[in-house]
Formats: structure tokens, sequence, C-alpha cells
């Protein structure tokens, strides 16, 4: 087990501390951006993807392993951040990483394959649509509210044949 990660951490240092600068440079904007998107301080979005890629290296991960931040994550912790704040989210994120182990060792990844292919296209664009249009009062400085009753009057007087 030792001489086993003797091999893996020590082998090719240099490819190792390349790869890791890559990663860290490419982790900086996605933490902040999902952590804008959650509601919270970027800060908090730093400090969990570096307390994450620590963790990832001494348990081990697998190769083209991604450990980070997701936006479907960012987008479900919104209502509990701004209902009760960012003490309840380590509390979540705990109770997530749990379920997470639990469902691991009942071996429950072996039924997404049973998910068709239509359905993981669906859940990640409606995904992208969630996390734009979250972001769209953060771009332009108007709620999103504004341009949802733009489009209920646009689409009202298109179809009412008055014009």
């Amino acid at each position: 087990m030792v001489e086993k990660l003797k091999y893996e951490w020590l082998n090719q240092p240099g490819k190792n501390i390349l790869a890791g600068i890559v990663v860290a440079l490419a982790l900086i904007p996605e933490a902040i951006a999902f952590s804008i998107i959650a509601g919270v301080d970027p800060m908090v979005g730093l400090y969990a993807s570096f307390i994450i890629a620590v963790v990832t290296a001494v348990v081990g991960g697998r190769a083209a392993m991604i450990s980070g931040a997701t936006g479907a994550v960012a987008l479900l912790v919104v209502p509990l951040v701004k209902d009760h704040g960012v003490e309840y989210l380590l509390a979540a994120t705990i109770l997530m990483g749990i379920i997470q182990l639990i469902l691991g060792l009942l071996k429950v990844g072996r039924l997404m394959k049973f998910i068709p292919h239509s359905v993981m296209i669906g859940f990640v664009n409606a995904l992208g649509i969630m996390i734009f249009m979250s972001q769209i009062e953060h771009i332009f400085g108007i709620p999103i509210s504004t341009y949802i009753c733009k489009c209920n009057i646009t689409h009202c007087i298109y179809n009412s044949k008055i014009f």
C-alpha cells in the first residue's frame, strides 16, 4: 500500500505539479462563479474548492475524475442559503457526502445505465438554461422578473390576434 502511494505520488513529480497548477488555475473562476450562483461569498467557494482538492489528493481519485463544485449543486443550495444562511450549507454538504457514501456502498451507480441518454441531455440543457437565467440579473442589473413579465406580455399580444 505504501509502495503504491509512493509510486503514484512521486513517480512523475514535474507532471504532477504542472497538472496541479493547471487544475488550480481552472478551478478558481469556476469556484467563484458557482459561489455567486449559490449566493455565498466567493471566498467560501475558494475555500471549499481547496478542501475538495486536498481531500481528493489524500483519499485518492481516478484518472479523468473531476472533483469540484457543480452547477447543479450550486442551484439547489440557493434557497437553503437565502433562508438559513451559510451555516446550514456546511451541514447540508456533510449530509450530501454521507448520502453519497451510502449510495456508493450500495452500488446504486449501476442503475445509471437505465437512465436514457435523452434524459441526461435534457438535464444538462435545463441546468445550463437555469444557470443562465440566474445570472441575467448580475449581467444586466435588471431582475429576472422584468424579463419574464416582458416575455408574457409579448406572448399575450402575439397570441391575441389583435395585430
